[in-house]
């Protein structure tokens, strides 16, 4: 696993650059491939930290907890942050595992799936989110065929499945989504995702990644230009942050969000913890009822895309007491004083 993270870090730091210039949906904002990488990265940089050193190196699933633990505060854009949610998702089937299997691999990359699906206010076909579905679809399906399996042999078969079925939603993406059909490119995100997928299958068979998944793909030569760079410019900022709220109030700011703009991503970080009583400043309940009754608080990593940071900020800090929030403008072109997916400010 391990390997894995290390592997897919390189991987897109190769190619960033490409996934930038095809990077047209949501936002023609071009930074896809840097956000992928950031957090990638983010992820891997666990094991170097001897902070973590005390997590089970025999565990499959703490070892990719922690490293999701980690890409999650730091994800960054609508793409980082579905790949932490989709690694944090991974690592739950796998707890307590010291190996992985095919029958594994199927559960924890349809968790994943079913995780990066709600994580989104609005999920849209043609995007990472179908490149993940059919992945974990075509591992499903090869588990099923060989009886659950949990040889090595059978492993290879499922990562080979998944991989395949991933490149063939990838070229499906550019007839899904108008945008891209316009442009004439596959989305971004899902090439990313892509590359992941067969860095795991890499890492784990100890065979090189597969560089002709990527022939073919249209915007994806490296002659093309940077497609997003004639788009218009999108006004608006991105904001994200992390804040600890109970589900109730999860679901209030994510409704709050959706009025103010679009985008909203919003997932757990981590295992609830307990605080407090039911009623808030403003009820009206009795208090001696309530103030003894604890409920549920998660840590949520939320993104959003808004016309202005102003509002989205004040809803925020309503709910609760955000950290790391970010703000990063969308439109072209990027302060040039700053490099690739670091622009914008902190509050």
């Amino acid at each position: 696993m391990k390997r894995w993270l290390g592997k897919a870090e390189t991987t897109l730091g190769n190619h960033s650059d490409r996934l930038n210039a095809i990077n047209i949906f949501p936002v023609a904002d071009g930074d896809t491939g840097t956000n992928l990488y950031l957090t990638v990265r983010a992820a891997a940089a666990v094991f170097a930290d001897r902070s973590t050193a005390d997590e089970p190196v025999n565990d499959v699933g703490a070892v990719l907890a922690a490293a999701g633990r980690a890409a999650m505060e730091q994800a960054r854009g609508n793409s980082g942050t579905l790949f932490a949610v989709f690694l944090c998702a991974v690592a739950e089937p796998l707890a307590g595992h010291t190996r992985l299997s095919a029958p594994l691999l199927a559960a924890a990359l349809n968790r994943a799936q079913i995780r990066a699906w709600s994580a989104l206010s609005e999920p849209v076909p043609g995007t990472m989110l179908s490149v993940l579905e059919a992945a974990a679809r075509a591992a499903g399906e090869c588990d099923t065929a060989h009886n659950r399996d949990d040889s090595n042999q059978a492993l290879g078969l499922a990562l080979d499945a998944a991989v395949n079925a991933a490149l063939d939603a990838v070229v499906r993406t550019e007839d899904q989504l108008a945008p891209l059909h316009a442009a004439h490119v596959v989305d971004a995100g899902g090439v990313g995702m892509l590359l992941i997928l067969d860095c795991l299958r890499s890492a784990v068979l100890g065979e090189e990644l597969q560089d002709e998944l990527l022939d073919g793909l249209h915007g994806y030569d490296l002659q093309d230009p940077h497609i997003h760079a004639g788009m218009p410019d999108d006004d608006g900022v991105e904001v994200m942050c992390t804040i600890s709220l109970s589900p109730l109030a999860a679901a209030t700011l994510r409704q709050r969000l959706d009025e103010l703009g679009d985008s909203v991503i919003m997932s757990q970080v981590g295992s609830a913890s307990q605080v407090g009583g039911l009623s808030g400043p403003n009820d009206a309940g009795d208090d001696d009822d309530d103030e003894d009754v604890a409920e549920a608080s998660y840590r949520w990593r939320v993104h959003v895309h808004v016309p202005e940071a102003e509002p989205a900020v004040a809803v925020i800090r309503s709910l609760g007491e955000p950290t790391d929030i970010s703000v990063s403008q969308l439109s072209m072109p990027r302060d040039p004083g700053l490099p690739a997916g670091q622009h914008g400010h902190e509050y």
